[in-house]
């Protein structure tokens, strides 16, 4: 479980306090319990991914209306929020219900975690504040990726 603590610490900051309202606790707890959706989000940004990489899933994000909110979180600046509803409606009931049942949850549940963490995610792992031109590779680089930032952090 070591990898997923040093994988939360970095994409968090290691900031949780109750200036957060108390829920990014929660949810690094929920996360120690279900250390599958970590997977789940390396596989939708590995290339080899369902959701076609990093790009294809920028893609999805602009053809529902929310290619804004994913750009925030490949720049530089402050990450936008996204609710789980939103997150639904980018990737489709039948993949959030499909990567809710890899991860043994309710797919608003699922989606409620993965978008408390993917904003971070892809924060660190476009640090210079642009996609990479091959993506980010498949799901095993990515896990390299995050334990070579991890490492940084």
């Amino acid at each position: 479980m070591g990898l997923l603590d040093s994988v939360l610490g970095a994409v968090t900051g290691n900031q949780s306090s109750a200036a957060d309202g108390g829920g990014l606790g929660g949810l690094i707890g929920a996360l120690s319990q279900n250390p599958q959706i970590l997977q789940a989000i390396t596989g939708m940004l590995g290339n080899d991914g369902q959701a076609g990489g990093l790009g294809g899933l920028m893609a999805k994000f602009q053809q529902a209306g929310l290619g804004d909110v994913m750009n925030s979180w490949v720049g530089t600046g402050a990450n936008q929020p996204i609710s789980g509803d939103q997150l639904g409606q980018v990737l489709g009931q039948d993949t959030l219900s499909a990567l809710a049942s890899k991860i043994g949850m309710e797919p608003g549940a699922a989606a409620g975690q993965l978008s408390q963490l993917l904003p971070g995610i892809v924060d660190k792992l476009t640090p210079q504040g642009q996609m990479p031109q091959g993506g980010l590779g498949n799901a095993s680089d990515l896990m390299g990726m995050l334990g070579g930032l991890l490492g940084k952090s």
